[in-house]
């Protein structure tokens, strides 16, 4: 049964994916603060390496670098700016068209970066045809390396889906979430009941179709109701503490981001401990940006192994989505294990 289920979800993804793949969408993204940062990078660096076969020498090479800097750093912005403030509007044509729209934008910016050298009195004879196949040349490139990256989101998300899946579906987890609603159902019908629903619930988000990202009080919502079946479970050894701000609601997670980071601070903190743990989930929004912390108790010789994977494909997912902007930090300290993520609003 959970083979087929698992098999089932893969394939219905695997549609999924086709589906999406087949119809028009935005195949690169200039509006992040990370990709503004590799970009006058990117040109700056295929700049000076340009300089080196026309440089005399250092001193040369160093002036010549400078002066193409004058023009490429504002025609790098200049085409930065355009592609975002025209992300809607090119997330409406077919990929095709949106390249050969990136590589006009480029050939333009190409010339206003040589136009703003010629103005300036820097240039005798302008290179305009030079200067437009190069930055036609620039945004192809850029835009390869942005269709590259954003083709890696679908795998991952794929992956941490199918991974929540078989982690919910696994037998011990369901047994023991059957087996305490089969003890309530005589004692405290209406306790036996709400369980069920929440593992319902559980269900039905981890087996929804996939987004690209989900609100942060989604993810919340998610998180208590695991929390919920896992506290008919552990009773009072698992004591939750909740401090969120209604601010930092609307920010964007991957999806199933928060509910695993919740499950470990279960499975390492309250698991092996007799007395329990204690589990402080806390968001704060400041100024432009949403931090999440998520703060469990360890017991004493209580390592964090174990916890590797869950993480990695978590800070993975964190930098698909909002690449520099988001931070993911983890640690453990004075017995307290602690993971901390930032995102922008």
């Amino acid at each position: 049964m959970q083979d087929t289920q698992i098999l089932s979800a893969f394939q219905e993804l695997t549609r999924e994916g086709a589906q999406r793949a087949a119809a028009p969408v935005l195949v690169f993204d200039a509006c992040q603060l990370g990709v503004v940062l590799r970009a006058v990078l990117f040109v700056e660096l295929v700049l000076a390496v340009m300089m080196v076969y026309a440089a005399a020498g250092w001193m040369d090479w160093v002036e010549r670098v400078a002066l193409v800097t004058g023009g490429a750093l504002p025609a790098t912005l200049a085409w930065l700016l355009c592609a975002c403030a025209l992300k809607r509007l090119l997330a409406r044509w077919l990929p095709a068209v949106q390249y050969s729209l990136a590589m006009g934008l480029g050939a333009v910016a190409g010339l206003y970066g040589c136009g703003v050298l010629a103005v300036a009195g820097l240039l005798v004879n302008a290179p305009w045809v030079a200067s437009a196949l190069s930055g036609a040349l620039l945004s192809a490139v850029l835009v390869a390396a942005l269709v590259m990256r954003a083709k890696g989101r679908l795998p991952a998300d794929t992956s941490a889906r199918l991974a929540e899946l078989q982690s919910r579906i696994r037998p011990h987890f369901l047994f023991n979430t059957l087996n305490s609603a089969i003890a309530l159902v005589r004692a405290e019908p209406a306790k036996a009941e709400a369980l069920l629903e929440d593992l319902s619930d559980l269900f039905r988000q981890v087996l929804m179709d996939p987004a690209d990202s989900v609100s942060l009080a989604e993810e919340i919502t998610l998180a208590k109701r695991y929390l919920a079946i896992e506290q008919v479970r552990f009773g009072e050894r698992l004591r939750v503490q909740w401090a969120l701000d209604p601010a930092g609601d609307h920010a964007r997670l991957p999806p199933l981001l928060l509910q695993p980071l919740v499950e470990n601070a279960v499975v390492h903190g309250v698991e092996p401990s007799p007395s329990g743990a204690d589990i402080r989930i806390s968001t704060q929004c400041r100024s432009s940006v949403v931090v999440i912390k998520v703060t469990n108790t360890v017991p004493a010789g209580q390592g964090v192994q174990g916890l590797g994977l869950a993480q990695r494909n978590v800070r993975e997912r964190l930098a698909l989505l909002h690449d520099v902007q988001g931070q993911f930090r983890s640690g453990l300290k004075d017995g307290l294990y602690q993971v901390r993520i930032e995102v922008p609003l």
